[in-house]
């Protein structure tokens, strides 16, 4: 148990027991008064009440104590609801009624605001923004709505009705905030809006606001895509996993000039025959614990179409969680070893936010890929840190380029850039591979650096729409 925790509970006794001894003690006063003054009338039933009524009132007040403590429903520093209590009103709220929006509103500045003005100023700007907010909306004849303080400077509020009623009213609190100061200190609003026609479900349309806020962030801007009901697209993933539905489109990329190898794209394809896009479901084969199925059938499905396809290398993107769990490993090398037609054709494509530090024991994975003719590709190298200290640390084969670098190649910043990255690639061993080459200039600058592998519309199409189900 953590030391605020026994302070805690030492607290609670200490009042339990300050506000319970003069209770106690006149019950105590009254018992015994009674059984001075009218001892001999007492009959034997007074005995057993006076014990049960010393013990119910020490029972209810200690009761009444711990109760108030646990159903707390607003924030010392904020005022508004917590974030428990605000979840209970809003899914309340939701299955009420029909049509209920939710708003996340961010001070995205709050990391650097406490940072540079200290915890008491940031509690203070939690405040004043909450007043500023509640203010704003009743200048619109918005009263009484629900608002909750979710975690750092993000907050949540509902409001009946339809998302339309509210898009233009919080597009013009986020414009109008972008000069909001509080004691001087300059507070940065962002906010986006969600409504029960996108889910039902509270916890989705939480979780749809923040990813709308992720993408919106740089762009200040309020968004209101239109996507598949997560609920329908969690059946649709799952089932898609379980019979094997999927599509695959390829492209081919070059070496001078000739084909050499073909990356595989390969979607989800719900029961209806709609094609589901990875943005859109790989958070929830995350989130359901399906990764490493999914990654093997990718794997499977590719090792089939490769069969016709002498001598072409093939390239599949593969999640490096998958690559070191123990199951997808030993499932992957018996699908392989069933497979020797792919055996030295597989290129495995790996990108990473987080850098796994046991990099011996990583290194040891690849090596047992590779004794089975597994090549290994590192992505989006120049744009992730991790992809750099991969290429760095990790026995690699291929590093890709993140195609950030594509948009302007006349751009003495960025070329020198990739050719600096493929003259380290070539003195380390490794080849490098360029995509999205989409016009001549770029195909011919690549050619000109010695790039091992180009890959885009320049030079062949998406083509061959694999499909199963």
């Amino acid at each position: 148990m953590l030391l605020p925790e026994i302070k805690e509970r030492e607290y609670r006794f200490k009042l339990a027991l300050r506000m319970g001894l003069p209770i106690f003690a006149l019950i105590l006063a009254l018992i015994s008064n009674t059984l001075i003054t009218t001892y001999e009338s007492l009959q034997p039933i007074f005995y057993f009440e006076s014990i049960l009524l010393l013990a119910f009132s020490i029972y209810f007040i200690f009761y009444l104590i711990y109760r108030g403590f646990d159903e707390r429903i607003t924030e010392n520093v904020s005022k508004t609801f917590t974030r428990e209590y605000l979840y209970k009103y809003l899914k309340k709220k939701i299955k009420r009624k029909k049509e209920y929006t939710l708003i996340l509103l961010s001070i995205d500045n709050i990391v650097d605001i406490n940072a540079r003005y200290g915890i008491k100023n940031r509690d203070k700007i939690l405040y004043e923004f909450v007043k500023y907010v509640n203010k704003y909306f009743q200048d619109k004849k918005i009263h009484n709505f629900p608002m909750g303080h979710i975690k750092d400077g993000d907050f949540i509020l509902g409001l009946d009705g339809e998302k339309d009623k509210y898009n233009s009213i919080l597009e013009i609190l986020c414009i109008k905030s972008s000069e909001l100061s509080i004691d001087d200190i300059e507070v940065n609003i962002s906010g986006t809006i969600t409504d029960t026609s996108f889910s039902n479900n509270l916890d989705y349309m939480i979780e749809n606001l923040f990813e709308l806020q992720e993408k919106n962030r740089n762009k200040k801007t309020i968004s209101s895509e239109n996507e598949i009901d997560p609920s329908d697209l969690e059946s649709y993933v799952i089932e898609a996993i379980k019979e094997k539905s999927i599509s695959i489109m390829t492209q081919k990329v070059y070496e001078n000039n000739i084909p050499i190898i073909e990356e595989y794209f390969i979607k989800l394809k719900a029961s209806d025959g709609k094609i589901l896009h990875p943005k859109s479901y790989m958070k929830i084969v995350n989130k359901l614990g399906l990764t490493t199925q999914y990654d093997l059938l990718k794997l499977q499905k590719s090792i089939i179409i490769c069969i016709d396809k002498d001598p072409i290398n093939f390239a599949i993107s593969i999640s490096p969680t998958s690559l070191r769990n123990h199951n997808f490993l030993t499932k992957a090398k018996e699908i392989i070893n069933e497979n020797p037609h792919a055996k030295g054709k597989i290129i495995f494509i790996l990108s990473e936010i987080e850098y796994y530090s046991h990099i011996d024991k990583y290194n040891s994975i690849l090596l047992s890929l590779k004794e089975l003719g597994v090549k290994i590709a590192i992505d989006r190298l120049g744009s992730i840190h991790t992809s750099f200290l991969y290429f760095r640390d990790l026995d690699i084969d291929i590093v890709r380029f993140d195609p950030f670098y594509n948009k302007d190649i006349k751009n003495d910043k960025y070329n020198s850039i990739i050719k600096g990255f493929n003259s380290m690639a070539h003195i380390k061993g490794v080849k490098t591979w360029i995509k999205m080459v989409e016009n001549k200039e770029l195909k011919e600058f690549a050619q000109k650096i010695n790039i091992d592998y180009i890959q885009g519309k320049e030079l062949a199409n998406l083509e061959k729409h694999y499909e199963d189900k």
